[in-house]
């Protein structure tokens, strides 16, 4: 079967479903497609917790979250800022809030309710989604090929945008295929790797009774940065949004040295000298167990974390010393199947500034398929978005004879 629509969007998780949107507001006839037999799986995931759709902070810092990506990301997001997305969720009857960390999401704290207002403006639109369609790449023709539950479909389009995600949560639609079907056209793919992630550390089976206790508040070094927050100890070893801000810098060090040093400050608000000299106190006929419960403060599973290195120093100084600066070997990464997010992706010196594939006029990429990564914290859906939306309102335009 073979069938010739406008706009061919692939995908239909936040970036394509903006880019759906952003092509349908130009005056584009748009097709979105997907392999799982519902729309926007991992965005719904995301919304369980709360959804965080952005985050409050000034531009100028909020760029700087991308990394080495920011050059390519910033005039994408200054054309649809954290501002924009607020009024987009407004408009779609979902007002938002800003959490005391600046985190913005909507007052529902549901992904649902988003959502569902959003398939309604996009079908009002004119905006088609075909479920259960797997992208499988290219004909001879150059035809779009999806593989269908009635058998192979070909699609003649007069753009395309792919928005096919990372490879992070492969059971929710996004499993990394791609980046191989990309080398195979001859573009660049950058490894696509774990982010936002969490470690494996040899605990012992003392910590490893503790898998699921938080953590915190703490602060954690690592990887060329520090920071306050929480955490969460696992069978395998450490994760959480503490850990996940940090990760980036981690798992290179990972990479590069075979493991990487986490140092955890157990006590943040109290100072070394304060620490040791509570410890220092007359025991009377406290076990050590009590003195770190009692003086040193620390609840059970920040005492075992303390045992983990090896006998405690009877230093009351030597003790507060390992308490404020307890170091972890983290020995791996966790599957990038259970991460938050992708690292890697399609280069960006292989597409336009419009996010068109230079070498494949009217082949448009956006969200997670491009090679950046950001934290937690509302930088990687404000980046999806921001991307989609440039890339459907390119792909309306060159569709329509003008410049991409």
């Amino acid at each position: 079967m073979i069938e010739t629509v406008h706009i061919a969007i692939i995908g239909s998780g936040p970036a394509g479903l903006m880019a759906a949107e952003a092509a349908a507001c130009a005056g584009a006839r748009v097709v979105v497609f997907d392999r799982m037999p519902s729309p926007a799986r991992k965005f719904l995931l995301a919304g369980r917790g709360g959804l965080n759709l952005t985050h409050n902070e000034p531009p100028s810092a909020f760029l700087t979250r991308y990394g080495e990506a920011q050059a390519r990301l910033a005039p994408l997001i200054e054309a649809f800022p954290p501002d924009a997305l607020r009024a987009w969720a407004r408009d779609l009857g979902q007002e938002t809030f800003v959490g005391t960390s600046g985190r913005v999401f909507p007052k529902s704290f549901k992904a649902s309710p988003l959502l569902r207002a959003w398939l309604r403006k996009l079908a009002a639109l004119g905006v088609e989604l075909r479920l259960r369609h797997e992208f499988r790449g290219w004909d001879a023709q150059r035809r779009l090929r999806f593989a269908t539950p009635e058998g192979e479909t070909l699609i003649e389009a007069d753009a395309c945008v792919l928005a096919l995600g990372g490879a992070s949560w492969p059971k929710l639609g996004s499993d990394g295929g791609w980046a191989d079907m990309l080398r195979g056209e001859g573009l660049s793919v950058a490894p696509l790797r774990p982010s936002n992630c969490g470690f494996e550390i040899a605990w012992s089976p003392v910590l490893k009774s503790f898998g699921g206790f938080p953590l915190g508040p703490v602060t954690l070094s690592g990887g060329g940065q520090s920071l306050r927050g929480e955490c969460v100890i696992t069978e395998h070893g450490i994760e959480g949004g503490a850990i996940y801000a940090l990760s980036a810098g981690l798992r290179d060090a990972i990479e590069r040295d075979g493991s990487a040093e986490l140092v955890v400050d157990l006590r943040p608000d109290v100072s070394l000298e304060t620490l040791a000299g509570r410890l220092g106190r007359p025991r009377g006929g406290q076990s050590m167990a009590s003195v770190l419960r009692k003086s040193g403060g620390l609840p059970p599973v920040s005492a075992a974390l303390v045992r983990e290195p090896g006998p405690l120093p009877a230093d009351p100084a030597e003790l507060a010393a390992r308490i404020k600066a307890l170091p972890l070997r983290l020995t791996g990464v966790r599957p990038i199947a259970r991460a938050i997010s992708t690292a890697g992706g399609l280069r960006f010196a292989d597409v336009t500034p419009e996010l068109m594939v230079s070498s494949k006029p009217g082949l448009f990429v956006a969200g997670e398929m491009l090679d950046w990564e950001a934290p937690t914290g509302g930088y990687l859906l404000q980046a999806c978005f921001a991307s989609g939306r440039a890339a459907g309102a390119a792909a309306a335009a060159f569709a329509a004879g003008g410049a991409a």
